[in-house]
């Protein structure tokens, strides 16, 4: 081979050429971030074994309701706000955050069962609305001012009110401007700026309608490191006569010869979930009023159970919305009758209607 390249000095130009069409450019990997597990509890303040009484724990909450102003009611909830423009096709509405509870079987009305999960809507409100000129600064005075008419604007919504007495000062302070109970959980939806909702604005299951078409974003169950047979599902070495100590085992992966080197990608041992992934077109089924609960047809929602998902309209461009939504959100009026405790899409089967029973044609 040496002497062949002393020969011809263009093989080798070529040679090196092939080598590197072969390999795959950096900028082309996608190296996922690795993110602290969702059972990693958040740092707190620290408790002191105070020693008091019943009578002056309850005196101590009524002087932290009277003084914390987020706790007051909301003039939201008395006047219900109404919304800027009409929906037309195109707009982005907020979302909500729901915690998956488990997975309860429904039937359809052809007879058929599928599985729906569960997504309660725990205590969403708005906490802040940013418009598109300040999501999107301007950089740099000498620029020209850049075009923001198609820009989207940024909502925060906030899930799970929490004891105010056991979070930081600086985290307080995000709900202490907005005047809203200081939450667990806070996500934020790309929205357009007709869908904007004032700070204090309560988000319920009726924001959506069953049969619509949404997207799920969660982070699938930590699993930990993983050998190639649970990551990638290798069917693995033969498990008989000969093989010693390699019945898990990847095997060869390719990278002798010229190269010499592990090819960027290659699927190998390694950590294994806790990574932010979207489920696309889940239909919805049925809705909870009461309870706010919504049930989905999917049985592989991201995460597992009690943990928090975001739940959005679909993108998909043949599955998005034709007819009006409720937009902004759903908010009741006072001349509006309350919506049934049970809502249920058109072709799923109701448990208060009578046995679906098919007869044979004869």
């Amino acid at each position: 081979m040496t002497s062949l390249l002393n020969r011809f000095p263009f093989f080798h130009k070529f040679l090196k050429q092939s080598v590197d069409m072969i390999s795959v450019p950096k900028r082309d990997i996608i190296r996922p971030r690795l993110r602290h597990p969702q059972w990693l509890p958040r740092p707190e303040r620290s408790r002191y074994p105070e020693t008091i009484t019943e009578s002056n724990k309850q005196f101590l909450d009524e002087v932290v309701k009277d003084k914390l102003h987020f706790s007051k009611t909301s003039p939201l909830k008395i006047d219900t706000i109404e919304p800027v423009a009409e929906w037309r096709r195109g707009m982005k509405r907020t979302g909500l955050i729901a915690k998956k509870i488990g997975i309860y079987p429904l039937w359809l009305k052809n007879g058929k069962k599928v599985l729906a999960t569960l997504l309660q809507i725990v205590d969403n409100e708005v906490v802040k609305y940013i418009p598109p000129h300040k999501f999107y600064p301007q950089i740099g005075a000498a620029k020209p001012l850049v075009q923001i008419k198609r820009r989207l604007g940024c909502l925060i919504v906030g899930a799970e009110n929490i004891n105010p007495q056991l979070i930081t000062k600086e985290y307080s302070g995000i709900f202490n401007v907005t005047g809203v109970t200081p939450k667990r959980i806070l996500r934020r939806f790309m929205i357009s700026p007709q869908a904007a909702l004032q700070p204090g604005t309560p988000l319920c299951a009726a924001h959506f309608r069953p049969g619509e078409v949404v997207d799920i974003r969660g982070k699938t169950v930590d699993r930990g490191f993983q050998g190639v047979m649970k990551r990638w599902g290798f069917k693995g070495m033969p498990a008989s006569h000969g093989v010693t100590k390699t019945h898990r085992r990847p095997g060869n992966i390719g990278s002798g010869g010229t190269k010499a080197r592990v090819m960027p990608g290659t699927k190998m041992p390694g950590h294994m979930g806790n990574r932010w992934r979207v489920l696309r077109g889940v239909k919805i089924l049925r809705i909870n009023t009461k309870y706010n609960v919504l049930w989905v047809m999917a049985n592989n929602v991201p995460g597992e159970t009690n943990n928090y998902c975001y739940i959005f309209d679909t993108i998909l461009p043949l599955r998005r919305l034709k007819t009006a939504p409720s937009f902004p959100t759903y908010l009741p009026t006072i001349d509006e009758q309350p919506l049934p405790e049970e809502l249920y899409s058109e072709d799923v089967h109701s448990f208060t209607d009578p046995t679906i029973e098919f007869k044979e044609e004869s």
